[in-house]
This record gives C-alpha cells, sequence and structure tokens, in this order.
C-alpha cells in the first residue's frame, strides 16, 4: 500500500513538472519579440494605409524560422488575456536569418496574416508573450503604462539585446519598425581620418601608392614568368636538337654485312661484269659479207678436164 502511493506521489510530482515547464520560457528561442509600438497617430503605415500600433519580433538566428502556427498573446488584466494566432499557408511568415516581422495590432484580423485580434493600451502595464506551436513560451516583455508617448516605441537597445529603452523621445533615438532597432549615423574611423587628413591629400597619395605598387607588382611577376617561359622554351629547343640528332646517329649506322652487300650490288649494277643485252634483232645487207657472197649459196660447175 506504501509503495502505491509513493508511485502515485512520484506520478503527480512529474505531471506537475512536466505542465510547469511547458509555460517556461525557453532561452535558446530563435524568435524575439524585438520593438513595441502602442499609439501609432504619425508613424509606419500599413498595407491599407492606416496608422495602427504593431509588435516587432526578430529572428536573432543565422537560419530562416517560421512563425505559422504560433500564438502572440496580450494582456492588460489579470485572467483578460487575449491570444492570436498566427495562421498557417502564408510564405511571409517565414523570416529570413537576422531579419524582422511587423505585426499590427489594430484589432482587425480579416485584413491578412499580419493584423492581430487584439489593441494596446499605452495607459495601462501590457504584458505581450510569444508562444511557439507547442504552447511553450518563447519570449516576454512588459509595455510599461504611462511611458509611451504617441509614435514612440518601447525597444530593445539594440536587435536581441536584454536593455529596452524608448525610442522616438529625442532627435538621435529613431523608431524603427523592420529594421535595426540600432542605427549608427557615424563611422569612428571616418570622422578620424578626416579629422588627420581635412583636405584628402594623405588619402590621394595613399590611393596612387596603391596602385602604382599594385602595377609595379604586375610589371615584375609578367616579367618573371616571361623568362621562365623563354628559359624553359630554350631548354626544350636543345632537347629536341639532341633527340634529332640521336635519331640521324642511330639511322645512319650500318653494319659491315649489310654495307658490304650494298657495295657488291652497285658493282654488278654499274660496272663491266655481262655483257649488254638490249634483246633487239638487226637485219642489214651488206654486200661485202661472206655471207651474202654468191659464192658461199651457188655450187661451182665442176670443170671438165
Amino acid at each position: 500500500m506504501k509503495t502505491y502511493s509513493l508511485g502515485i506521489v512520484l506520478c503527480f510530482t512529474l505531471l506537475a513538472g512536466v505542465c510547469s515547464s511547458c509555460g517556461e520560457r525557453k532561452a535558446n528561442s530563435k524568435l524575439l519579440i524585438n520593438e513595441v509600438l502602442a499609439e501609432n497617430e504619425s508613424n509606419f503605415q500599413d498595407d491599407y494605409g492606416l496608422h495602427s500600433g504593431w509588435i516587432e519580433i526578430f529572428n536573432k538566428s543565422y537560419t530562416s524560422a517560421d512563425l505559422a502556427g504560433w500564438l502572440l498573446k496580450a494582456s492588460s488584466t489579470p485572467g483578460d488575456t487575449v491570444t492570436y494566432f498566427i495562421p498557417k499557408g502564408d510564405v511571409q511568415t517565414n523570416i529570413k536569418p537576422r531579419q524582422h516581422a511587423l505585426f499590427w495590432t489594430d484589432g482587425a484580423p480579416r485584413r491578412g496574416t499580419f493584423h492581430t485580434n487584439f489593441t494596446l493600451c499605452p495607459d495601462k502595464d501590457t504584458w505581450i508573450g510569444l508562444y511557439d506551436s507547442g504552447n511553450s513560451l518563447m519570449d516576454e516583455m512588459t509595455l510599461p503604462a504611462g511611458v509611451l508617448k504617441a509614435d514612440q516605441s518601447y525597444a530593445r537597445v539594440s536587435d536581441a539585446a536584454p536593455e529596452w529603452e524608448v525610442k522616438g523621445a529625442t532627435p538621435d533615438s529613431y523608431v524603427t519598425p523592420s529594421t535595426n532597432n540600432k542605427t549608427i549615423d557615424s563611422n569612428p574611423k571616418k570622422d578620424k581620418f578626416s579629422s588627420h587628413d581635412p583636405v584628402g591629400i594623405g588619402m590621394a597619395i595613399s590611393a596612387m601608392s596603391v596602385v602604382f605598387l599594385g602595377l609595379l607588382l604586375l610589371f615584375v611577376c609578367f616579367y618573371l614568368i616571361g623568362r621562365a617561359s623563354i628559359r624553359t622554351r630554350g631548354k626544350n629547343k636543345v632537347k629536341l636538337k639532341q633527340e634529332h640528332a640521336a635519331q640521324l646517329a642511330a639511322a645512319a649506322f650500318v653494319p659491315d654485312e649489310v654495307a658490304a652487300v650494298i657495295a657488291l650490288a652497285l658493282h654488278e649494277e654499274l660496272g663491266t661484269g655481262h655483257d649488254a643485252d638490249p634483246r633487239i634483232l638487226t637485219i642489214r645487207h651488206n654486200s661485202g659479207s661472206a655471207w651474202s657472197s654468191k659464192e658461199q649459196h651457188l655450187r661451182q660447175v665442176p670443170q671438165r678436164k
């Protein structure tokens, strides 16, 4: 019985821990509430040309993050929490790395995905929470009452920074919907260089020096490459000549037996070793020839004694 009771207690303890963890904020959330403007009189306009309050969500990671199915909750009175379900199917809910998404708090969700079903009241402390699709709290902030005037926003000092400040109260502090919270108007390096070289002579000399140095380096590189190419081509030419001479020497070498046979054949062909036989028969009449004498063809008449 004791074992059974102990098991029940452990189960309830585990269940309570799981339920409590559902509402805890995850410290490694990619998406954060970055800036909030409650009363908009002449600030940024929505896609309908209207001036409404807005909530800016920032993706602090270097990968895309999708808000589809997430929840935006707002409450100015305990127990009176309004929940806006971010619809699925809109490609614009996929926030690019280090980019922002703006939700208009105009209480008109029928105007589109980025129009919530609640409004913000600058005269009351307003709690705003961002929940993922599993109803886990990703980020939260409280908009203090009476701090913001019209067209002023309550924002992080810089994107994803833990500190918050009022923007739009001074000329140097800008309200930054859908852009970086920290606006840099000056470049310290540029200002320092301008103080040391107000006319720009040093900049001109530095620029010309860099150009001429680059040209000199290019000349040296091309000169060395050309010399190396000429040297390599000369070596290849000498090598080809040596190979050709070796081939000629190898072709000119004739063994003694072969030379003797060739000499004998030439001697037989050009010498007088045999009579010339033109293979022509010539018949020519020669009256003085013994073959053509009648005495050779006719019998002599016998002489009588």
